[in-house]
């Protein structure tokens, strides 16, 4: 899936690490969808905690518009360095991930 954040957000390394496991290909598409899922919620996590209630009422209405534009220049205006937090929030989930991932295989290995 498209999100606005999603030129700002790099998972191909966690979909190599889960191309190493010995899953059948829908195991393979569920964990994607799942990892995909987890990385949306905690973005929007982070983004929501720097807001005040009524910029996030404004937020969601741009979300459910799929409006690219209006929510990064909603954002911009509301939370400073908005990008570099999506940006980090995204690769601390994203090397956890990558972690447990090898576990896995080692684990499966043994």
């Amino acid at each position: 899936m498209k999100y606005f954040y999603t030129h700002l957000v790099e998972i191909e390394s966690v979909i190599e690490e889960l191309d190493n496991l010995d899953l059948s290909s829908e195991q393979k598409v569920h964990l994607a969808s799942l990892i995909d899922s987890s990385l949306h919620h905690t973005i929007l996590d982070a983004i929501f905690s720097e807001l005040a209630e009524s910029d996030k009422k404004v937020l969601l209405n741009y979300l459910k518009m799929d409006d690219h534009y209006q929510t990064w220049k909603f954002l911009n205006e509301k939370v400073d360095g908005i990008e570099e937090k999506i940006k980090k929030v995204a690769e601390d989930l994203i090397v956890e991930l990558k972690k447990d991932l090898k576990e896995a295989q080692i684990g499966k290995n043994r």
